[in-house]
């Protein structure tokens, strides 16, 4: 009896020992979890979900992180768009962005540029010259995968003051980095850096003018000014902390499909300086592609002007955009580390409507089944015009 006593207890030590183990391998993973969730919010979470992109040796001594870069054009909300996204509570603009959502999400960091002003309806909604539109505008890019938006364009100052700083104070409520134009100097000052699985971007935003609109006296933070000397001295300060530096330049002539000489002036000044990405705006019509060699054997991509993604625009290609993207490869051994761009792509779109009702982002591709007449060989003419100066 005391041979199966004893098999007894031990039976149950070991039982003890299993369940306690148990129990302490769930409260150690469950304290982790607690642990990466409260250290920086969604963040961490991000960076673990992100990390099947990164490889590092088991000596610790190498780094290599990859990830891709996207923007899409000109968001661009006139009343004919705002009007049929209207429901009875409000506005809903996440079905006109439903089509190509799953493309938009693909991107680790997409950019988008905010043409108007989301300032809401408390001043008015207006349109085309002076535009403000609803702040569910921003709510359906962000649902679509929108990261960070570019608002230094020629309609920021449209409402003046009050509406600029009314929609940056939407863009805060929710969450969103915006770049371009901002609420005071100190906030002007704020390097935009995205960190992207150990892989640091920097963004920077300007305008050629504000459509003849002054800058209040003493707050020219509200809007960033092409001016070469302060592009210059950003530039080189994001250098300092951050590996990629991003441009959203908004230049050239509306309607050209090329760029002018002062594009392709401003464009080489930049990529000289330090700048690794640029991505056009302002034409409402797509621009190409190209890669710019700077003295230090350096590549800069860019592509001159993403047309417009969603307006009320129409026909000679001002509803046609899309979507540009670059592969970053970064990296770190031997105390050296390499920035690496290549595999440059363009996903093209369309803004379809009926009767100027009815507005989609549609895949270019698909177009013709929302009436776009002779789509694919729209599609194949797209292509081969982004892609003309990339060898």
């Amino acid at each position: 009896m005391r041979r199966k006593s004893t098999v007894g207890k031990n039976r149950s030590l070991t039982i003890g020992i299993i369940v306690i183990g148990t129990l302490f391998l769930v409260s150690g993973n469950l304290l982790l979890k607690m642990y990466l969730s409260n250290a920086d919010g969604d963040v961490n979470a991000q960076q673990i979900e992100n990390h099947l992109n990164r490889s590092t040796a088991v000596n610790g001594k190498e780094f290599e992180a990859k990830m891709t870069l996207a923007a899409i054009g000109d968001i661009l909300i006139h009343d004919r768009v705002y009007e049929d996204a209207e429901i009875a509570d409000g506005y809903d603009f996440k079905p006109m962005l439903k089509a190509v959502k799953p493309e938009l999400l693909q991107p680790e960091i997409l950019l988008a540029n905010q043409e108007t002003i989301l300032a809401g309806t408390e001043i008015g909604l207006s349109s085309y010259p002076s535009f403000n539109s609803p702040q569910e505008v921003g709510d359906a890019i962000i649902d679509a995968g929108v990261d960070i938006v570019s608002t230094a364009n020629n309609h920021t100052l449209d409402r003046g003051e009050r509406g600029a700083l009314a929609s940056i104070d939407y863009w805060n409520k929710v969450g969103l980095p915006y770049v371009g134009s901002f609420k005071d100097t100190a906030d002007q000052q704020r390097l935009r850096i995205l960190n992207q699985d150990g892989i640091k971007l920097a963004f920077l935003s300007y305008t050629y003018g504000t459509n003849g609109i002054p800058v209040p006296v003493g707050k020219d933070y509200l809007v960033n000014l092409i001016d070469k000397e302060k592009i210059k001295e950003e530039v080189h300060r994001a250098r300092q902390v951050a590996d990629v530096v991003v441009m959203s330049i908004h230049w050239g002539n509306e309607y050209q499909r090329f760029p002018d000489n002062q594009q392709q002036d401003l464009a080489a000044f930049m990529a000289e300086e330090g700048v690794d990405v640029i991505f056009g705006h302002h034409p409402h019509v797509l621009q190409p592609m190209d890669w710019i060699t700077n003295s230090d054997g350096r590549k800069t991509f860019i592509i001159y002007s993403l047309g417009n993604f969603l307006s009320g625009q129409m026909w000679d290609y001002k509803d046609i955009g899309g979507m540009a993207s670059i592969d970053i490869t970064k990296h770190s051994a031997n105390g050296e580390t390499t920035i690496q761009l290549d595999n440059p792509q363009f996903y093209p779109t369309f803004v379809a409507s009926k009767g100027q009702r009815n507005y989609r982002v549609v895949p270019l591709l698909e177009a013709g089944k929302h009436g776009l007449e002779n789509a694919e060989a729209k599609y194949t003419e797209t292509v081969s015009h982004v892609f003309q100066f990339i060898k």
